[in-house]
């Protein structure tokens, strides 16, 4: 393998500050990230992302080499055509940013393009990131497509070596092969390394997986905070509030839909309140209705994929 280190680039000034921070912080920081492009249901992560650069006092620590490794012909970077010349470009950026939640504690947020290229080098890179930057926790999260009605509260599947920070979930399989992904390979070579992780995945439902759905956003940034300790009212509230929106534009148009997706929703609604009451009685089994097996889970991960490519 190739130097990892010729991968990124340090930014002085906010190394510095970095150093700084660490220097109060004699625990360690908590490092959040998330790539653009994987199978995100329902936008989760890149939601969470958004919000956090645009509402918190961020600067740039790291910069990885997206030359390198974004693939532009698969993601074609956009460009403006003003009159008759180019007048712009949007250069993909992955980078390291030190961020300061509300009440000034300082956390580092990885984010940008997904590389499409050099996974084990970009991720013995990240490595290298973490033990220069003195990360105590890595955290990822995103959204998957599940069978889930969007009327009942979004589920959480926590994954990682650290899942005992968020108490009373689970994953609803035992084991599953799914596509891969460079924030799955990220948050497995980590662990192998010795370093904490945690991963959380919002279940989205599948028929509203390809738009925004900041209900699961909102739940996987709950679980976060809960976690980490991080204080993020306002990203909470801007989330709180977009949720309110689609929740009521989704009624919207099942009102006015066929009855085909009215008795879905319907007939999802009647497997997760059975298969709620059989936990509560102790994990009972509920009759006629049981959580997805892990082969399901497969296959809407597959179709998930197949349909976002399809729109490319």
């Amino acid at each position: 393998m190739l130097d990892p280190q010729d991968l990124y680039e340090w930014e002085p000034k906010g190394l510095g500050v970095v150093d700084m921070a660490l220097a109060q912080e004699s625990a360690g920081l908590v490092m959040l990230y998330h790539f653009e492009g994987y199978i995100d249901a329902g936008e989760t992560g890149d939601q969470i992302v958004e919000n956090l650069l645009e509402s918190l006092p961020n600067q740039v620590v790291a910069r990885f080499d997206h030359d390198r490794l974004v693939d532009y012909r698969a993601r074609r970077p956009l460009l403006t055509f003003k009159r008759d010349r180019w007048s712009g470009y949007e250069t993909p950026t992955l980078e390291v940013r030190l961020v300061q939640d509300a009440t000034g504690a300082p956390f580092l947020l990885l984010s940008g393009p997904e590389p499409d290229v050099e996974w084990e080098r970009f991720a013995a890179a990240v490595g290298q990131v973490v033990e220069r930057l003195g990360v105590r926790l890595a955290v990822n999260f995103h959204g998957i497509p599940m069978g889930v009605p969007h009327t009942r509260p979004v589920g959480i599947t926590p994954h990682g070596n650290r899942t005992d920070l968020m108490p009373g979930h689970r994953s609803p399989f035992d084991e599953a092969q799914v596509p891969g992904s460079a924030e799955a390979l990220v948050e497995y070579r980590l662990m192998e390394a010795g370093h904490d992780v945690l991963g959380v995945a919002a279940h989205v439902p599948h028929y509203v997986a390809r738009s925004s759905y900041p209900d699961a956003a909102l739940t996987a940034l709950e679980a976060i905070t809960a976690a980490t300790g991080l204080v993020l009212p306002g990203v909470a509230h801007a989330l709180r509030t977009e949720a309110q929106r689609t929740q009521t534009e989704i009624e919207r148009q099942l009102g006015e839909g066929d009855e085909e997706l009215v008795t879905m929703v319907q007939g999802l609604e009647h497997q997760y309140d059975a298969v709620a009451g059989a936990e509560s009685r102790g994990n009972l089994v509920a009759e006629s209705a049981e959580l997805p097996s892990a082969d399901e889970i497969g296959r809407e991960f597959e179709k998930f994929l197949a349909e976002r490519e399809g729109d490319a």
